[in-house]
């Protein structure tokens, strides 16, 4: 099973090659993490899903963050919903009738985000320590 997403993964990215390959496995692991964030057997939305990709960055790589999403091609939120939805057109994914690509449209600033409210959250855990 891992060896046919792989393979269809390589295929999306000769079709598409805006995103690295390690961004389509991020955002499924995302996926499976959002899944359990909020308790969602099966379907998430796009905004849960990227809350989920938020706090996964953040865990995961820290201030280096965005560095590593811009690498795979990841610069905004609607890059997210790209790829999730070449993931639903090789039928690795599927959505609801609601779903739809603007669901993945500006929902927060990543500069924002990986870089101010990381070093904020930084800032007051070290504080705590002192």
């Amino acid at each position: 099973m891992k060896q046919d997403i792989d393979n269809i993964i390589e295929l999306i990215c000769l079709e598409d090659p805006r995103y690295h390959g390690d961004a389509y496995e991020f955002v499924l692991e995302a996926l499976g993490f959002s899944q359990k964030k909020f308790t969602r057997s099966k379907h998430v939305t796009g905004k849960q899903l990227l809350e989920g990709v938020k706090e996964l960055v953040m865990r995961r790589f820290g201030l280096m963050g965005r560095p590593v999403l811009k690498h795979w091609g990841i610069n905004g939120t609607a890059d997210v919903g790209n790829i999730v939805f070449n993931l639903i057109n090789k039928k690795i994914l599927t959505k609801n009738e609601e779903d739809c690509l603007d669901d993945f449209k500006d929902v927060f600033d990543f500069e924002r985000v990986f870089d101010s409210i990381y070093r904020e959250r930084m800032n007051k855990q070290i504080s705590q320590l002192r």
